[in-house]
């Protein structure tokens, strides 16, 4: 009885300290992507209903700042000039001050992004320096995340690493015979964002490839040739 009590204690001792060996860095990076796209959704959520509230009072001013960001700070500075012919209502002091609250907490929360995002570029920096130097912190983050980890980031062949993010239009072509995707998340590289659409698959297929090497040499802690893989991407379309 005493032995198998003692080979409880034993295998309980040995289950956790393997839990806690198996916390990774990949898991710092899924949890840190995750949040930035967490919050971005809801200060976007917020500013939406800032513009609907603001347009109240002064719509040409909402319309004519397109970016979110700047136009959170523009009010907040006092800077959002309303026109003599303006269409907007007269609001109270009681009124305006509600709506500038509502633009400090989306203000609060593009802070709080920028600092998540600051953390994130420094563990992809320290852990995946050719992920990041190829595909950019968020996108190559993004790619840990949707894969799991980076061992089975590794594991993909490049096709896949080129699609991922994009699984239900890849679903939808395998169910109703639509147009196969050409990307995921890497549509997002500069590389395949500045180009016309006539050349995005040709682009993507090279960038998953140069992810793909950026991996491996990640994983298996290889030379740093970030910098060399995309001066060769870079090259090749210029």
């Amino acid at each position: 009885m005493d032995n198998l009590k003692e080979l409880r204690i034993r295998n309980i001792e040995e289950t956790k300290k393997k839990i806690k060996e198996s916390v990774g860095f990949d898991d710092f990076i899924v949890q840190a992507i995750n949040n930035i796209e967490e919050i971005k959704k809801v200060s976007n959520i917020l500013v939406k209903r800032l513009r609907e509230w603001y347009e109240l009072y002064n719509p040409e001013f909402s319309r004519e700042v397109s970016d979110h960001s700047k136009f959170v700070e523009l009010i907040l500075a006092n800077k959002d000039k309303k026109i003599k012919e303006s269409m907007g209502a007269e609001l109270s002091k009681e009124d305006l001050n509600a709506i500038k609250e509502l633009a400090k907490e989306a203000e609060s929360l593009y802070k709080f992004n920028e600092k998540q995002e600051e953390y994130l570029k420094k563990i992809m920096e320290k852990n995946c320096p050719n992920i990041t130097a190829v595909a950019g912190f968020l996108i190559g983050a993004k790619l840990i995340e949707l894969a799991g980890r980076l061992k089975r980031l590794v594991l993909f062949p490049s096709s896949t690493v080129q699609i991922l993010g994009a699984e239900k239009a890849l679903f939808r072509h395998m169910k109703t015979g639509a147009k196969c995707p050409r990307h995921g998340v890497i549509v997002q590289h500069p590389l395949i964002a500045s180009a016309p659409d006539s050349e995005h698959g040709k682009r993507a297929r090279a960038l998953a490839d140069k992810i793909l090497l950026a991996a491996k040499l990640d994983y298996f802690k290889g030379e740093f040739l970030g910098d060399k893989l995309r001066k060769e991407l870079e090259e090749k379309f210029r």
